[in-house]
């Protein structure tokens, strides 16, 4: 198994042995290195996925390399995309339709009405 192409190094699987914040829990202990070790290789899968794109089979398929290059960063963005940013998030934290409950009902009663439109116009008003 260790000859495999996706197989982590020694190096990197002895960082994330120093570096799993659980060092006296033993079970949270691996599941840290195991997710590591899954990112890790799902990583290594997405960029052979990329090079394909670019370098393989895809070279044949779409001739102009601009095409190749926005569809690998394509492929990229839909496996790997980004949170939401700040703005949206806090967006979101405001909306009063929002009810997947990120706010509890006892914080919901720090911020009046009043105060959560400022903050709204705030955020929205790209100028400031």
């Amino acid at each position: 198994m260790n000859d495999h192409p996706i197989t982590p190094p020694p190096e990197l699987v002895k960082q994330w042995k120093r570096t799993a914040p659980h060092q006296s829990n033993e079970h949270e202990h691996y599941h840290y290195i195991t997710l590591c070790a899954a990112q890790w290789g799902a990583d290594q899968e997405l960029e052979a996925c990329r090079m394909e794109v670019l370098a393989g089979e895809g070279v044949f398929h779409i001739e102009e390399t601009s095409d190749r290059v926005c569809l690998a960063d394509d492929l990229c963005a839909a496996r790997r995309p980004k949170p939401p940013s700040l703005k949206k998030q806090a967006l979101a934290l405001l909306d009063p339709s929002n009810t997947y409950g990120s706010i509890t009902q006892e914080e919901e009663y720090r911020i009046s009405v009043t105060n959560a439109e400022i903050i709204r116009r705030a955020l929205e008003d790209s100028n400031g």
